[in-house]
């Protein structure tokens, strides 16, 4: 929120009071509490009938400064606090005569008392931000309450992202941002996934501690600042630091949670009842073996809300009317290789038989007179689950254990954004800040369920909210996005904020959930959707099955779901690098070229993994142009190659887009193209594209458990290839991409092959020299 009037004035009815004098900086041990006072203290008597503004620094862990900012530091704190990590952590702070310096691993943060008040934070000295005069602020309004403000320094040519799943222009700069979860769809500045983290095309990232609203003003307010600022008497943020963007993101989802890796069937195709249409086991099945005959690789099918009986969501009971056999049903989809997601939400409808269990047992949210919190908004008398309460968190798991036990293998946990704020909480909670916690506690008791009854790495999520910390339950997905060319856009818009936000696995439905799509629309969105985390079809009012649009629809998702298929030995590879890094699989261009400023800006284009680019196209004609960073470039369906450094122009088909392999890449391919759970180490062909003199690329290649079975190095000098291989257990070979001919090969075999020669390293052997 804005507070100021222009640079100059302050707003009417507000009084902002600045650190202006540092009086004492005192050490305790690893931290440092700076005591500043409002207004230039010429002598004693100036200390009296004053404020004084406190500035506590620490770290939680290397290359992470906290830093807590208070007026009155009596206020009770009823929770909830988002649920971080902390390490051990060599602290060194440093004081003299000029002020004082805490570092941590390379970042630090310094106090210059002769400047009023100035604060710098730096990694290996250089200046990554700081907070200067009249930048934080303490601020009282009559009407409103107290407020904390602070403003960061935004340097020239200086871009912010993330900020959670927004849809509006990827770089924020110029933009106004509220944290605060709503059911906003996909074409407005509401988002379903608001993460109070922001990243810096300069090297750092600044984390607001605060599960309530906080509201950004991005280079708006003040153009040359990022403000942040919450209602209360105290702030507290955390600076970020790391030698690049994926070092950030690395640090900060250490603090705040790494995303768990999905199961490998859950990369496959998914298809779902849709929405509102009308459905049974025979239109089910309808489906499902419509897919089969036309040779389209099914993975999951998905219960949308309907499975349960209309105005009793959720009562997670089968609509025996549509299903009365619901455990043999389950049992004949799973014999046809099949996962079964369900669709659920944490609301109870009053005619649902829960809601007199929840009511009676206190599992429900309260009014402020003891009554159960209910409206009419989606579900006629609803109620809403109190995930604060342990045991209404145990009632909840155990109607969804009920469904598991039958064969659900994970649900679609819809919803969680609409919660209200006047409401009282079982274990006391401000209701403002559950506002924005409360789909953590949602999410996490469904996540918990499901791996408590399938193992670990075995649970998996198709969710909508989220807040900090909600990235360690994937998968997510977009939310309701219009069936057209600008909304995919759109879409892809919020799914590279959402990653460059700590989250790892994203998704969206395939051609639009709102109307149903053009024919063309469709297949440019299967393009897209068959590349990227997670791939579901899905809609509202209509059916997604592609034949449904044209024959040609059929192929495109023929071909580009195996085409995923068969790149899985690459993409659980890439998948297990994000819950261990906390990178998204789907990356904006700036966080794999961060030096490169073109890609700054990039928001129609994307780095699939570390390798692959994507650049979807968003018309009918299948014009398309893209930017290609610095080298030779190839494309994975045509084969073209194309130098870099520079935008390109094309026109494609719908069975290509520009799918290109970075240059100096070893890009791991499977032997099978029907499922996405199989041995990714059986038979894998390992793609060379590109390889420079004086360079090496590698490629590794996991089984599901994550643990590595294959890793491949290959290195040029001149015209001979050097390959070196651990854990070469299982067949696998080499494919010189481009390449027609070489004149020899030690130890090994070599052919031509459809795409260059292919090498074949004898069994056992651990080296290979390719002579060109």
């Amino acid at each position: 929120m804005k507070f100021t009037d222009g640079y100059w004035q302050i707003r009417e009815g507000y009084h902002v009071q600045n650190p202006a004098d540092v009086r004492d900086i005192v050490q305790k041990g690893d931290t440092m509490t700076v005591y500043a006072a409002t207004k230039r203290i010429e002598r004693k008597g100036d200390t009296l009938n004053g404020t004084l503004l406190k500035a506590t620094y620490s770290s939680p862990m290397p290359n992470v400064i906290r830093v807590q900012l208070n007026h009155h530091k009596g206020q009770v704190n009823q929770g909830p606090e988002f649920a971080l990590n902390t390490f051990n952590t060599d602290v060194q702070i440093t004081r003299d005569e000029q002020g004082a310096v805490l570092k941590s691993g390379d970042l630090s943060v310094t106090v210059d008392k002769t400047k009023g008040w100035d604060i710098g934070f730096y990694y290996n000295e250089k200046r990554l931000t700081g907070s200067g005069w009249r930048g934080a602020g303490y601020i009282q309004s009559k009407e409103e309450g107290a407020f904390f403000r602070e403003q960061l320094e935004l340097g020239v040519g200086e871009y912010v992202y993330g900020l959670g799943e927004r849809f509006t222009p990827f770089v924020k700069n110029g933009q106004v941002v509220d944290i605060w979860n709503e059911d906003g769809g996909t074409s407005s500045e509401q988002a379903y996934k608001n993460i109070p983290f922001y990243l810096s095309n300069k090297g750092y990232g600044v984390f607001v501690n605060h599960p309530e609203k906080v509201s950004y003003e991005i280079a708006s307010e003040n153009v040359s600042k990022v403000q942040f600022s919450v209602a209360g008497e105290s702030l507290e943020y955390f600076i970020i630091g790391g030698a690049n963007p994926k070092e950030v993101l690395d640090n900060y989802t250490k603090l705040t949670g790494k995303p768990a890796l999905p199961p490998a069937w859950t990369f496959g195709l998914w298809l779902t009842t849709s929405f509102t249409t009308d459905y049974d086991e025979a239109t089910v099945n309808h489906f499902v073996d419509g897919m089969a005959e036309r040779d389209l690789p099914l993975s999951v099918f998905h219960f949308d809300c309907f499975w349960m009986k209309e105005y009793q969501w959720c009562d997670f009971e089968w609509d025996k009317d549509m299903f009365p056999d619901p455990e043999g049903m389950l049992k004949r989809l799973k014999e046809k290789g099949l996962k079964i997601c369900a669709w659920i939400n944490p609301y109870i409808a009053e005619k649902s038989y829960l809601f007199d269990e929840g009511m009676e047992n206190g599992y429900l949210v309260k009014r402020a007179d003891g009554s159960v919190w209910q409206w009419d908004m989606w579900q006629a008398g609803m109620g809403l689950v109190d995930f604060t309460n342990p045991a209404a968190v145990d009632w909840y798991k155990g109607k969804l254990k009920t469904l598991i036990d039958q064969g659900v293998d994970c649900f679609k946990t819809d919803f969680g954004e609409r919660i209200p704020t006047d409401v009282v909480y079982y274990d006391g909670s401000d209701p403002v800040k559950m506002h924005n916690y409360y789909t953590f506690l949602y999410n996490k008791a469904v996540f918990d369920v499901l791996e408590e009854n399938l193992g670990k790495n075995e649970a998996a999520l198709f969710a909508r909210s989220a807040t900090v910390g909600g990235q360690q339950f994937p998968v997510h997905w977009g939310g309701d996005c219009s069936s057209n060319y600008s909304s995919m856009a759109e879409s892809l818009r919020g799914g590279l904020s959402l990653g460059l936000s700590g989250f790892g696995f994203w998704s969206h439905d395939i051609s639009g959930f709102e109307s149903t799509a053009e024919p063309d629309v469709y297949k440019r969105w299967v393009q897209f959707g068959l590349l990227s985390s997670h791939s579901r079809l899905h809609g509202n009012e209509s059916y997604r099955v592609p034949w449904l649009f044209d024959e040609e629809a059929v192929d495109v998702v023929r071909d580009f779901t195996k085409l995923k298929l068969s790149l899985m030995p690459y993409l659980f590879n890439s998948a297990v690098e994000s819950s261990v890094q906390g990178l998204p699989m789907m990356r904006a261009m700036v966080l794999e070229y961060p030096e490169d400023p073109t890609c700054a800006t990039l928001d129609l284009q994307y780095m699939f993994g570390d390798s692959i680019l994507v650049a979807p196209i968003f018309n009918k004609e299948g014009d398309v142009r893209y930017y290609l960073p610095e080298g030779t470039w190839t494309n994975y369906l045509t084969g073209a190659k194309i130098e870099g450094g520079r935008w390109i122009s094309e026109n494609h088909d719908f069975k290509t887009l520009p799918m290109m392999i970075k240059p100096n890449t070893l890009l791991a391919v499977g032997a099978v193209d029907s499922k996405p759970d199989y041995d990714f180490a059986q038979d894998v062909s390992l793609h060379l594209f590109e390889l420079a003199d004086g360079q090496a690329a590698e490629a590794a290649v996991v089984n599901q458990a994550a643990e590595q079975e294959l890793k491949v190095q290959v290195s040029r000098q001149g015209e001979v290839l050097e390959v070196r291989a651990e854990g070469a257990g299982k067949p696998w070979s080499i494919v010189l991409r481009g390449i027609e001919r070489v004149s020899g090969v030690e130890g090994g075999s070599y052919a031509a092959g459809e795409h260059g020669v292919v090498v074949t390293p004898a069994a056992g052997a651990s080296k290979l020299t390719i002579q060109l």
